[in-house]
This record gives structure tokens, sequence and C-alpha cells, in this order.
């Protein structure tokens, strides 16, 4: 993305002209500030207001930085001999960090892993065909062989960019942010006896809301959990994401010899990998609206003095 697309696309999203962003731009390049700007060169950025000028400053931001994360990456891919031109369209076309991070998973240089391990051991062969033959029984492999083929199917299913995705939205649409007091911090921590035992999903989280059980959290007073889904499933039953996993990969129940280890699998991936990371991607997300949220209050408070 060159420059002159990222003012066309902060020009789109503020709903003005290029050239007021142009300008916007080249001031703040040069060192001033949002509020001198606001107030002081309304006639040079035909006349943004102190609230455009800041979400201009934050998109200018993320968009930079979203530009020099992918020539990294693409660097990075090349180096490896592995980017060809539908990669290279996908990275280009990639509008927003985590979808970026998602497309680098497969190809992110890592610690050497189990997967890895399990790879160089030579049980790539074992995991290939389990998921693409599952008439094929793991009994007649060994313990070893089956233990590093779920290693390099869980690594698989966790770097699908495109599941990895989905499902971090469906976890923000359907999950709930949950706090409850610590063990004898009721007194001490009173000022956060709203959130005590206090539970809300994700996208009607207000932001003073964030910000007080975090606050709660970082203080010792609240212990917080993230739950990606606000309706648990029954007991011995596959959890929506789960479900999504096993879809992607044609998985499923159909009394096949593998069908029952490759559930066990998509599982595992999900509790032990996807969840967690997941989790932490939202626990991110919601800090950051929280923060949005409250510079725009603030930014407000201040144009109505």
């Amino acid at each position: 993305m060159t420059a002159k697309t990222v003012n066309q696309r902060i020009a789109e999203e503020l709903d003005v002209r290029e050239g007021q962003v142009s300008a916007a731009v080249d001031l703040l390049d040069g060192g001033a500030t949002v509020p001198f700007v606001a107030r002081y060169r309304k006639e040079v950025t035909g006349g943004l207001d102190d609230a455009q000028l800041r979400q201009l400053e934050e998109r200018l931001r993320y968009l930079r930085e979203l530009d020099e994360r992918r020539d990294a990456i693409l660097a990075s891919i090349d180096e490896q001999g592995k980017l060809d031109d539908g990669l290279r369209g996908q990275i280009m076309l990639a509008d927003t960090k985590a979808r970026l991070e998602d497309l680098y998973l497969p190809y992110k240089p890592k610690r050497r892993t189990k997967a890895q391990i399990a790879r160089e051991a030579g049980h790539e062969p074992v995991a290939d065909t389990l998921i693409t033959n599952p008439d094929t029984d793991p009994a007649g492999y060994s313990e070893e062989q089956l233990d590093g083929a779920r290693a390099i199917l869980v690594e698989r299913f966790a770097e699908d960019g495109d599941l990895v995705g989905e499902l971090r939205e469906l976890m923000w649409n359907r999950g709930k942010l949950a706090s409850k007091v610590r063990d004898g911090k009721e007194n001490d921590g009173a000022k956060f006896s709203d959130y005590f035992d206090f539970s809300e999903p994700f996208t009607s989280l207000p932001s003073h809301r964030i910000l007080a059980v975090l606050r709660g959290e970082k203080e010792e007073v609240l212990s917080l959990s993230l739950a990606p889904d606000a309706d648990e499933p029954a007991p011995g039953e596959r959890t929506v994401f789960e479900g999504r996993i096993a879809a992607r990969f044609d998985i499923a129940d159909r009394g096949r010899a593998a069908d029952r280890w490759l559930l066990d699998t998509v599982r595992w991936a999900w509790r032990t990998k996807l969840l967690v990371s997941l989790s932490l991607d939202v626990r991110m997300r919601l800090r950051q609206s929280a923060e949005h949220d409250a510079v725009e209050v603030f930014a407000n408070n201040l144009r109505d003095l």
C-alpha cells in the first residue's frame, strides 16, 4: 500500500477529500500537533475538526505500521523461497494487522516445535495419510508416530490464516468477559464491587467497564476469564469452534477408522493452541477498543469547552 493509497483510504473512512487528508498529513509530519492544526490550520485542511484529525492521526500511524510490517513479511517469506504470486497478492490485500499476521503464520520463524521434531522423525506421511484417508486405522501406527502426526496436524490447523481469522471473529461475536473477586480482597477492593461477580458479551462491553475490570485485575482484586462462547455446549459435545475447524479440513464422524482420532486432534488443537492465542487477541482488542473510546470522549469534552 503506497502513501497515496493510505491517504485515499483515510479520506474514504473520514468521508472527506483526499486533498484535505494530504494537507493534514503534511502538517502532522512536519511536527504540528492535532490541537494546533484543528485550531489554527482549518483553512489548510479544509475545516477538519479535532475529532477527525485525531482519527486521521491514529489511522495514519496504523496504516504506516501495517505497510512496514507487510514489507518485512514479504522479505522474510521471499528469503525462504516460498513467496509466490498468489501469496504476494493476499499479503498486499491484507488490510489489518491481524489478517497480515494470520497469513504469515505458516512462514514465521519459530523455535523448534513438536511438529518440527515430528517432521524430522519422519512422521509427516502418517499425518497426511490419516487426514486424507480416514479409512486408515490409527492402530496400525505406534504411539510415537501418532503423537508426531497429531503435533503436525495441530500446527497445520493453527497456522491456517483464513481459519484463524474466522475463529477470531466468531469468538469476538459469541464470547464474553467474566470477572470474580479474589479470595480475601472483598474489603480492600470495595471500589470494584460491581465486578465481583460480573460477565458481559465482548460486543456489548462499554469502554468504562473494560478499563475498570482491567484495572481491578492489575490491582490484584479481580480475576478475569474470557469465555469463547456464552452458550457452552453440553458435556461431550463439540464446541462451535471445533466444528468450524473440523469442517475446514473435512473431518467428521462417518464411522471410519480414523474419524475419532482426527476429531480428538481437532479438540486438542482448539484447546491447546487456538483458544490460547485467540484469547490473547481478544483481550488486546478489548483494551485497544476501550482506550480508543476513552480518547474520543476526552477529545469531545475538550471540543465542548
